[in-house]
């Protein structure tokens, strides 16, 4: 058990991240699971799960739970059986955020700025 205070948080921020990074390895093992098994059954939602494999490992990767070239390695064994099952990657639909929307339905019109009247220098007398 450390004694020092720096050390004893450093415990503490040690095994949130431990935790947290438990959790991200365990959602990257059942996409590639549930991935594997949909190309070995040629379901049809084969296409979206290698789409999750890959969104899954970039994710990984920012977060620097894997080494990015293990997640290149990964992502390129998934495309190649996909490619012997014949299945085509397609995107994963996303819902839209309401900000866009918004956008979306009430642009605003851009309004000019008149320039300031610039007055003349006073003359000296």
């Amino acid at each position: 058990m450390p004694i020092i205070k720096s050390a004893k948080k450093r415990v503490k921020t040690a095994n949130k991240a431990a935790i947290r990074n438990s959790k991200s390895k365990r959602t990257l093992k059942t996409a590639l699971k549930s991935f594997h098994s949909a190309v070995t059954g040629k379901s049809k939602d084969a296409g979206t799960k290698q789409s999750k494999v890959q969104s899954e490992l970039d994710k990984s990767v920012k977060k620097g739970i894997i080494h990015k070239n293990k997640a290149a390695r990964l992502k390129k064994q998934a495309s190649a059986k996909a490619k012997a099952a014949g299945v085509k990657p397609t995107a994963v639909k996303k819902a839209a955020p309401k900000a866009a929307a918004k956008k979306a339905a009430a642009p605003k019109k851009a309004v000019a700025k008149k320039p300031a009247a610039k007055k003349a220098p006073a003359k000296k007398k």
